[in-house]
């Protein structure tokens, strides 16, 4: 049968990130792979309240068939908290999605051509690159630095790319490094967008994670012409099981979104948006996400104090104001998938950063969640980390 198969599947590769999670199930591993938040914070509780209430009041609406777009009650919702960053969004340019990735996925299905080029971030995120993949395009990746990419060099790229589409990036804690772009980046990056007529794909499913500091207006806020497209989720301030995230576009590229939901899956599930949003309705959701970035501020710093006690010298990091991750950058010689090797065998796990460029060639990078592993684990995984780095390095 393999002959039958399209030439585009034939280059699908299964998730490194999803392959090591598989790994990881063992209850012994100590795993800073995954991008998962913390399952004892989920609102088991309030769920239960609310998964009884839609279906005793709502019951034969929330096991139906539903819009495309979405529940209007829950897309209301959903505008209303992204005016509260200058977005100026209504409902009707919401559409939700089964989790933010399934927009991805439908991002390469709508702009790319065989051939054509998605210029991102370096590094990027690694669920956006095999999705983009998926539709034949290349990469060409721009330098960042601790405020974003670097405009000068994405400038140059875009003159010498005729066939580039779209410029991906993640400005807020971004995955893998945990940077967050500057104010005046965010401006520049849409005013290049313009000059050049290329289509910008805000992905941010950490925003509302920040620790410290001041809030950023997204990208989409300096939107002037109608070509930021906003990925959004509520996968890591409320639960990834619900599968919910949201697209938020002008109309006419909304538009292809929605016909492109509808021959995928008709509808996200129906049960799952009534229950999110009686949930915002009962109870203060401001207030959960609080509850949230206490518990992950001191992950992340017990995490970030042992990696400078426990890591060698020559390990590079920086300390991220908030989302999920730690980047590390070690010394070119060191491989990091072969360091996962050795990592495994002493019960801890990681993602190697290689995965994370999608031209290859940077195999000296590893990527640490601090999330979802409570504290003691925290500093005796790093500590087993530390002591393999020392013998490699």
């Amino acid at each position: 049968m393999e002959h039958l198969y399209s030439q585009r599947v034939k280059q699908v590769k299964a998730s490194e990130i999803r392959e090591i999670l598989k790994l990881t199930q063992q209850p012994e591993i100590i795993s800073f792979a995954g991008g998962l938040p913390a399952p004892e914070l989920f609102p088991i509780e309030a769920m239960k309240v609310v998964t009884q209430r839609v279906l005793s009041e709502m019951g034969k609406e929330a096991l139906q068939y539903s819009t495309t777009e979405g529940y209007d009650p829950l897309r209301e919702k959903i505008a209303i908290r992204l005016n509260r960053d200058g977005l100026n969004a209504t409902r009707d340019q919401i559409l939700i999605t089964n989790g933010s990735q399934q927009g991805l996925d439908f991002t390469g299905k709508i702009f790319l051509n065989p051939d054509d080029i998605v210029l991102c971030e370096s590094p990027s995120y690694l669920g956006a690159i095999n999705a983009f993949k998926a539709y034949e395009c290349g990469f060409k990746e721009i330098d960042t630095d601790q405020y974003g990419m670097d405009l000068t060099h994405l400038e140059g790229v875009i003159q010498e790319t005729p066939n580039a589409k779209f410029i991906y990036v993640i400005p807020d804690f971004q995955n893998p490094s945990g940077r967050t772009w500057s104010k005046a980046r965010r401006e520049g990056l849409v005013r290049i967008a313009n000059q050049y007529n290329l289509v910008i794909i805000e992905d941010n499913p950490y925003g509302e994670l920040r620790f410290e500091g001041e809030r950023i207006p997204p990208i989409k806020s300096f939107d002037t012409e109608g070509r930021v497209v906003y990925l959004g989720t509520f996968s890591k301030t409320f639960s990834p099981g619900l599968r919910i995230g949201w697209v938020f576009a002008a109309p006419a590229v909304l538009s292809k979104y929605i016909l492109v939901k509808q021959g995928a899956d008709l509808q996200s599930s129906t049960i799952s948006q009534r229950e999110l949003n009686l949930f915002l309705d009962l109870y203060d959701f401001d207030t959960h996400i609080d509850s949230i970035k206490v518990v992950y501020k001191k992950r992340r710093d017990l995490m970030m104090t042992t990696i400078k006690a426990a890591f060698p010298i020559e390990a590079e990091y920086e300390i991220p104001s908030g989302g999920l991750f730690a980047w590390v950058k070690l010394p070119k010689h060191v491989d990091t998938r072969a360091v996962l090797q050795k990592a495994v065998e002493n019960k801890v796990a990681f993602v190697p950063g290689g995965s994370f460029f999608p031209n290859g060639g940077q195999e000296n990078f590893m990527r640490l969640n601090f999330s979802n592993m409570p504290e003691d684990k925290i500093v005796e995984g790093i500590m087993r980390l530390g002591n393999i780095l020392k013998e490699v390095i």
